[in-house]
């Protein structure tokens, strides 16, 4: 049976979790095995003052456990007592490697490696050239090294690098996972915005057409039946047109823009009993400020017909070669004023039952999820959008977008294309 999409999902969850991380502090511990040799000697009793060997021994283990684990925190790390413990345990390390030679030299490179879980940048570097000097002298004054002093100088030296170089690597590594989840949650995130506020763009201007021709046909029937079909028939091309705009709303994709959305402004605003007038002037749009300001008049032409009350809508396209303006004003009262006269025939203004546009627009700014979300994508554009009362009454919404570049080379004149009644 195939694997569903959930399914797919949590296996991969549970392999990317089973992923190895840093090496650990216990793996680190087996490197201790190296000081089998003193041992070795201790219970031979081949070493002088085997007593104080022993407690050399038991001392340097203490300390090897302790700083190797206060390595693997942080805080802890970069904590004076780390510090004074690998001073200590460095004392101790020496004053084996002098006082015995042989096998004890191999606690150096032991020594080295403990440093290494310690010590960063300069205090790396610094750390383990004067470490590795050190060793090379001490294993040359004892003289009894079977390996020889440069060997015993390179791989204190190696040690140490190549701890700091694992652990600083093994970090870097689940930092950068750590880094890659956040960007792929802020990625979940931003599309269920955006999809949200596509729903909420097409859904709310799509049943507000459907309830305003849906009032018109009702009107219409008792007098003028071939009218109200009309209406009707509009309703169906309305919701067939809203299934394909969700669709691609799911992919990311959506076509049309500015032109297709006065068009259809006209007909929802004519059905509403507004006079719509449209006016455009300068070169034609790039696609993207198409695109953008074709929401813009779309949530517009949905809250004037919703909440205005209004009696005429104008829109306004303005282009220069440096910046995009769609502005739209009409003269209605808004929420709570007196409603305009309504044409015999046509329906009235749908009442305002959404509490998320209740309040409408502010005097000084944007209301409503629509507006908000729209003032997001403007924005992320280089643009702006403002909503306020116009001086004459009624509402305007200006949204600026800066100019990307056209995409044709017919530019036109100022034209004014009011749109009227069949």
């Amino acid at each position: 049976m195939p694997w569903s999409g959930p399914q797919r999902e949590r296996r991969r969850l549970r392999h990317a979790s089973k992923r190895p991380g840093p090496p650990g502090p216990y793996a680190l511990l087996p490197w201790l095995l190296m000081g089998l040799g003193a041992f070795s000697h201790l219970l031979q009793g081949r070493t002088p003052y085997p007593w104080l060997g022993g407690l050399g021994l038991v001392a340097f283990d203490s300390l090897y456990v302790v700083v190797v684990f206060r390595g693997f925190d942080k805080e802890k790390r970069r904590s004076p007592v780390s510090y004074r413990l690998l001073a200590a345990m460095g004392l101790i390390t020496f004053g084996l490697a002098i006082g015995y030679g042989g096998s004890w030299l191999l606690f150096l490179p032991l020594f080295s490696l403990a440093c290494g879980t310690i010590l960063r940048d300069r205090q790396l570097g610094f750390g383990l050239i004067a470490l590795a000097v050190l060793a090379g002298v001490v294993a040359a004054w004892r003289g009894d090294d079977a390996s020889g002093p440069w060997t015993i100088g390179y791989g204190t030296f190696i040690s140490g690098a190549v701890t700091a170089a694992i652990l600083t690597l093994s970090e870097t590594v689940m930092e950068l996972r750590a880094t890659r989840q956040e960007l792929a949650r802020t990625a979940v995130e931003k599309e269920r915005l955006r999809f949200s506020r596509d729903l909420h763009d097409l859904l709310g201007h799509t049943l507000s057409v459907i309830v305003i021709k849906s009032e018109a046909a009702r009107r219409l029937a008792p007098r003028d039946m071939d009218a109200a079909l009309g209406q009707v028939a509009d309703i169906e091309s309305v919701g067939r047109q809203a299934l394909a705009e969700i669709r691609e709303a799911v992919t990311g994709y959506r076509e049309g823009g500015l032109a297709t959305e006065l068009d259809r402004a006209g007909s929802v605003l004519i059905a509403a009993g507004i006079e719509p007038a449209v006016r455009r002037s300068g070169p034609p749009l790039d696609s993207r400020s198409e695109a953008l300001l074709g929401w813009v008049a779309r949530e517009a032409v949905t809250n004037v017909v919703r909440h205005s009350g209004a009696a005429h809508c104008e829109f306004v396209v303005e282009s220069t070669a440096e910046r995009v303006r769609l502005t739209v004003t009409d003269d209605g009262p808004g929420p709570g004023g007196d409603a305009a006269t309504v044409p015999d025939g046509a329906p009235d203004a749908a009442p305002d039952t959404d509490p998320d546009r209740a309040s409408g627009f502010g005097p000084r700014g944007v209301g409503g999820t629509g507006l908000k979300g729209l003032t997001e994508r403007l924005a992320a554009a280089g643009g702006s959008l403002e909503a306020a009362r116009g001086p004459r009454g009624g509402f305007v919404v200006i949204a600026e977008l800066p100019s990307y570049g056209t995409e044709s080379a017919d530019s036109g004149g100022a034209r004014d294309t009011g749109v009227t009644p069949d």
